[in-house]
């Protein structure tokens, strides 16, 4: 089934289109905005000097992209700790299926892992609604980035379901790349960590063999990530809100504001934990399930990964003990809890004289309590 897709529009770039690429991104008339953006005391000329010694993606992803999410995690967060990584070699691919908060960092973080243990660094997933502008496609396209098409009709959507499925299929078992797809579409907004079936149907579509090996040979193998302060907080807290009373339509420039507030805003600790893989056994149980259980039972057993590797932090436990009465008072301090609560008042004082106060607070406080309902469940 591979052989009758064409992948050209979906993949990223090989290292043959290097030059023309970084070319294209070093003439592009909003390069100069996005270095200052960056990198407020570079020099454009120097920068561009540098780009023009990139020959390979190993190159970009190194000088470029390994140095600007660092630049990111130094100056907006207060460190990065990880666990699992150990798990992993070169001599394995695998698909990494991970809970989505943030549109850029959860891949990218991964991937500068990735990269300091001397592990290849994985494609990534990236929705076509994001692939908008040259630069924009060129840096995804250069930093290992596939396009995921959004939006269609249901033919569509199933005809693009199949070539991406075919596509990660083809990285993995031909390309001997690993590959990182968020466990659902588009971001978690609410903090419950959800493996959507349908993501699990589509990694199927591209073989005809039997159940446990069509995903056995995927190798799947679960990614929690865990922020302190959520990424977009208030912004998803506000989407939720709106959802509540009528469909929610994105604005205009959204998903960039979006990636822009998630890349900018104080994000305190962020751990990731690379989980034990699916094995076939556990396949070979999930198999033995009626024919529409199957993929549920491995959803549920995704999940559970995820849930035991989330490091819940101070803001988790005050969010819940808010919501839920004092539990988990020995977990942080007194003046923790007022900082928390000073900063929820004044995010959620932004959002709007319209809305309801006190619902914003129960949604906001829901982001950040909701692991902790999942990972109490995971440990029954």
């Amino acid at each position: 089934m591979v052989g009758t897709f064409d992948f050209e529009p979906v993949r990223p770039y090989n290292d043959s289109e290097v030059p023309a690429a970084i070319e294209a991104i070093t003439k592009d008339v909003f390069f100069p905005m996005v270095v200052k953006y960056c990198a407020p005391e570079a020099n454009v000329d120097e920068v561009i000097q540098m780009f023009s010694q990139i020959k390979t993606v190993r190159d970009f992803q190194s000088q470029v992209m390994h140095a600007a999410i660092n630049a990111i995690i130094k100056k907006t967060t207060d460190g990065v700790s990880s666990d699992g990584f150990e798990k992993l070699d070169n001599r394995k691919r695998h698909m990494f299926i991970a809970n989505h908060r943030d549109i850029v960092l959860d891949s990218a973080i991964l991937d500068v892992l990735l990269f300091e243990r001397g592990i290849d660094t994985c494609q990534i997933t990236f929705g076509s609604n994001l692939m908008k502008g040259n630069l924009v496609v060129n840096i995804g396209k250069l930093n290992k980035m596939f396009r995921i098409i959004r939006g269609g009709n249901i033919k569509d959507f199933y005809k693009n379901s199949v070539e991406v499925s075919a596509y990660m299929r083809y990285a993995i078992t031909e390309l001997h790349d690993s590959v990182w797809i968020a466990q659902r579409n588009g971001r978690t907004k609410d903090g419950n960590d959800k493996t959507e079936v349908g993501v699990l149907k589509m990694f199927s579509l591209s073989s005809e063999k039997a159940f446990v090996d069509n995903l056995d040979e995927l190798s799947i193998a679960p990614i929690s990530v865990s922020y302190e302060y959520e990424p977009c907080d208030f912004l998803k807290t506000a989407e939720l809100y709106i959802s509540r009373f009528q469909k929610y339509i994105k604005g205009e420039n959204e998903d960039l504001n979006s990636i822009l507030t998630g890349i900018k805003q104080p994000k305190g600790r962020i751990h990731i934990s690379v989980t034990d893989p699916i094995t076939r056994e556990e396949l070979e149980i999930c198999d033995k399930k009626e024919k529409n259980d199957k993929l549920v039972a491995l959803a549920s057993l995704i999940d559970q990964r995820i849930y035991k590797g989330f490091k819940l932090f101070k803001t988790h436990f005050i969010a819940y003990d808010l919501l839920y009465g004092d539990t988990y008072t020995d977990r942080y301090t007194a003046k923790e809890k007022n900082d928390f609560i000073a900063y929820m008042n004044e995010g959620l004082s932004k959002l709007g004289e319209e809305m309801d106060r006190s619902e914003l607070e129960q949604i906001f406080l829901h982001i950040y309590a909701n692991p902790v309902l999942n990972c109490l469940s995971n440990e029954k």
